[in-house]
């Protein structure tokens, strides 16, 4: 990992990294948009979230879908059987990542921590922007241009992933 990366990541999280991790996805001026954590932080605490969406402007459009219920409609309208094969590939990629003479905790479920159902879109959007075949986030891609609410606030849009 570069310097300027981990500036440009702790800037955008409003905190410093507290394990390793990659810039798998970049915008057009090559800002970090999407990361790829480690499976586990620095102090070895299991990071279940394998792909972390910190792109400002992404976060923001995530977020505002959520306040719209989308966690919601996302998940009544993903087929079961495909978002549970997204649980088990993305927990399938990050576990092979973990050493493999680890003996302390592990990270567990799959996309965002969860084991089934939507937990999180951002986390979901994450991983399908990192290429990750992610039905949920596709429904994510799909549905960020609808327009927001009258009173939907824009404040208080949660982060991350």
């Amino acid at each position: 990992m570069h310097d300027a990366d981990r500036g440009a990541v702790t800037e955008l999280l409003g905190r410093a990294p507290l394990g390793e991790f990659e810039v798998v996805v970049r915008d057009d001026a090559g800002v970090p948009v999407v990361i790829r954590n480690a499976p586990l932080l620095d102090d070895g605490t299991p990071m279940p979230t394998r792909y972390w969406l910190v792109g400002a402007a992404e976060r923001v459009a995530v977020g505002r879908l959520e306040s719209r219920g989308g966690v919601k409609r996302a998940e009544e309208a993903v087929d079961p059987g495909a978002l549970a094969a997204a649980h088990a590939a993305y927990a399938a990629e990050r576990d092979a990542e973990v050493p493999a003479d680890h003996a302390g905790p592990r990270p567990y479920g799959g996309v965002g921590g969860t084991r089934r159902g939507v937990k999180c879109l951002h986390a979901h959007y994450a991983w399908y922007l990192a290429g990750g075949d992610d039905p949920v986030g596709r429904w994510v891609a799909d549905h960020l241009d609808e327009p927001d609410e009258p009173g939907v606030p824009d404040e208080g849009v949660p982060a991350g992933g």
